[in-house]
């Protein structure tokens, strides 16, 4: 539905038209009177907004823009005796306006639509009882019960149940998955199957929906380079218009020409000089693939993100959670003790841990019946592990070899041999055990891979800072060769690699966890994987992967570079007629309202070819790893 204000422009539009359109009758029949007045009510209903527009830009913003062109254009036409001619710039550039305002108005719902996504309200259970409340009054720790066909009315953890779940409204992914026990779901998702019982672990506030209505309202607010240049070029051109005319009228009267035909051809130059097409070519296209990437579930934050990837020719890539499930699994356990009680010391240390190795071990010790050991005061150390109170510490070998241990001194030699992700325990400089975690590839990580070699990457690069074996082994089965293959690194490591990849061009990096942060910041565009990953990585990266499809990322690479296909179009169309129309005012006695029509058609024509990027194959709903072996 129109907003008032856009009702009002809607209903001066077509009366501008129709006034018009109901001059061009009566002065073709001879009722000259009669097209007076219909000229006169076009002026009014097409001037006077465009009129009072020019005044508040001039005054409020101190700028001149294209509005002001166009009625200073019609004002000359009516003086020099060519109403007819006024009229019907002001109709056509009106009616261009509009259609202009409603496509983009087709782009903006992005917003909206996200919104509407969401359940008003929830089943919470209360006890033994379950009561109806508003999904807004929900908080972390409230268990909400989510029937067949129900939509998650926010952020959760299943607690009990387990069924199927549509997740394509936030992740673009059009199969459903299994959600049980421990697995999280996301608000505005629907339950297929089953009775699921669902803890809250965000507010609504804080949801992903929530996170992604910000970042598609920030992206749409931010302004990419050529935006802001098409910004800075329009309000320049425009004043280079007003004085170029001025120019040509005294350089017309100082030809001979009659005062009437000197201004008629000024404001025909007016006209066609104007850039109205340059100026909206840009912001037409970018703020249509933003929309079409959100449908998509890929989130860009701004059009600057979006250019950039365009530019990218060399992906780097986290392993564990990115390039792989995440969902490792313990395969061997050694204890210099009781293994129970290293298995339930080490979980409770990894608890404080949102890493997916930590989550593999708590699992394993809860499958075994133990409860972990409430262990406090715990610190991160990026790309090495925990420390605790009491001296205690869980990681690799680095953390390990800091703290003094020496694991062949407890027995435990070569136990790190296989290619297997090893966690080490200890006390000080004792070795209390280790376990040994493995995780396997996403199914759609190869075939994204590939997409991106088939469109012309030149460089992909697997960063880790798990040992060797482990990496070559993941790496192996992606389909990598063995240098892009990085492993042992500090999170300073990479963002040194990344750096090296940068000198060879544009470099996008591609990380899902806390310890990515550097990475992503530090390169030309970060990329957060999955709607699961975590704040600190969404907030360091410029471009949102809702879904854990590799094959997505392809598409959003895919997509930048088309939109800046089109960009270039638009830009070279937009200027290229503006030339013909120049030339045709400055040369040959060019009509106006030839002026009117080419200048008007040739900005709804770069609206509409930017407006193409809604309908673009990204906003389907995936398929999966199979689709990106089509795409190029």
């Amino acid at each position: 539905m129109l907003l008032s204000s856009d009702r009002v422009g809607l209903w001066l539009t077509v009366i501008t038209v129709g006034a018009t359109l109901g001059g061009l009758a009566a002065h073709w029949s001879g009722a000259g009177q009669l097209a007076t007045l219909f000229w006169i009510a076009a002026y009014l209903a097409g001037g006077i907004p465009s009129g009072l527009s020019a005044a508040r830009a001039l005054v409020v913003d101190r700028v001149l823009d294209i509005d002001l062109l166009m009625v200073v254009a019609a004002m000359a036409a009516a003086a020099v005796g060519a109403p007819m001619e006024g009229a019907v710039l002001l109709a056509l550039f009106s009616l261009s306006g509009t259609l202009e305002h409603r496509a983009m108005g087709r782009a903006r719902r992005a917003v909206e639509a996200l919104m509407h996504l969401r359940p008003e309200s929830a089943l919470l259970r209360r006890g033994a009882e379950v009561v109806e409340v508003a999904s807004a009054s929900l908080v972390a720790g409230d268990v909400v019960v989510l029937r067949p066909g129900a939509r998650v009315p926010v952020d959760g953890r299943v607690v009990t149940g387990s069924g199927s779940m549509d997740e394509s409204t936030i992740t673009g992914e059009s199969l459903p998955v299994t959600r049980a026990p421990g697995d999280q779901v996301f608000e505005a998702t629907v339950n297929l199957t089953g009775v699921l019982e669902v803890q809250v672990t965000r507010p609504l506030s804080d949801s992903t929906v929530a996170r992604m209505i910000r970042l598609v309202t920030e992206a749409q607010a931010a302004r990419a380079p050529s935006e802001r240049f098409s910004d800075w070029f329009g309000q320049r051109y425009t004043v280079a218009v007003l004085v170029g005319a001025v120019l040509a009228l005294g350089i017309f009267l100082a030809s001979g020409h009659p005062f009437d035909t000197a201004l008629y051809k000024a404001a025909t130059l007016l006209v066609a000089a104007s850039p109205c097409a340059v100026v909206i070519s840009v912001p037409a296209a970018i703020l249509s693939a933003l929309s079409a990437s959100a449908r998509g579930g890929v989130l860009f934050k701004g059009g600057a993100a979006l250019e950039t990837l365009a530019a990218v020719r060399g992906f780097a890539f986290d392993k564990t959670g990115t390039l792989t499930t995440g969902q490792a699994q313990v395969r061997r356990i050694a204890a210099t003790g009781d293994e129970g009680a290293m298995l339930a010391l080490l979980a409770g240390i990894e608890a404080q841990s949102e890493h997916p190795i930590a989550a593999a071990i708590r699992a394993e010790a809860i499958a075994r019946g133990l409860v972990p050991v409430a262990v406090e005061n715990v610190t991160a150390h990026p790309s090495e592990g925990l420390t605790a109170d009491g001296g205690l510490w869980a990681g690799n070998r680095r953390l390990m070899a800091r703290m003094g241990a020496n694991p062949e001194a407890e027995g435990l030699a070569g136990f790190d041999e296989a290619s297997e992700t090893v966690v080490w325990l200890g006390q000080g400089a004792r070795v209390l055990g280790a376990v040994s975690v493995a995780d396997r590839p996403r199914a759609s990580s190869a075939a994204g891979l590939a997409a991106l070699r088939q469109s012309g990457v030149r460089t992909l690069a697997m960063m880790t800072g798990d040992r060797r074996p482990v990496a070559e082994r993941i790496g192996a089965e992606l389909g990598l060769r063995p240098e892009e293959i990085h492993a042992d690194l500090l999170p300073d490591d990479k963002v040194a690699l990344i750096a090296v990849m940068a000198g060879q061009g544009k470099v996008a990096f591609v990380g899902d966890g806390v310890n990515d942060a550097a990475a992503l910041a530090r390169a030309d565009v970060g990329i957060a994987m999955g709607a699961a990953g975590s704040e600190v990585a969404l907030q360091a990266a410029g471009v949102a992967l809702m879904s854990d499809d590799m094959t997505r990322l392809a598409e959003a690479h895919r997509l930048a570079r088309r939109t800046a296909r089109i960009i270039r179009q638009n830009l070279i169309f937009a200027i290229g007629a503006m030339l013909v129309l120049v030339t045709g005012a400055l040369v040959w006695d060019l009509p106006l309202p030839l002026a009117v029509i080419g200048h008007e058609g040739g900005t709804v024509l770069v609206v509409l070819n930017g407006l193409r990027l809604l309908a673009d194959p990204i906003r389907r709903p995936s398929t999966g790893a199979g689709k990106a072996a089509a795409m190029t």
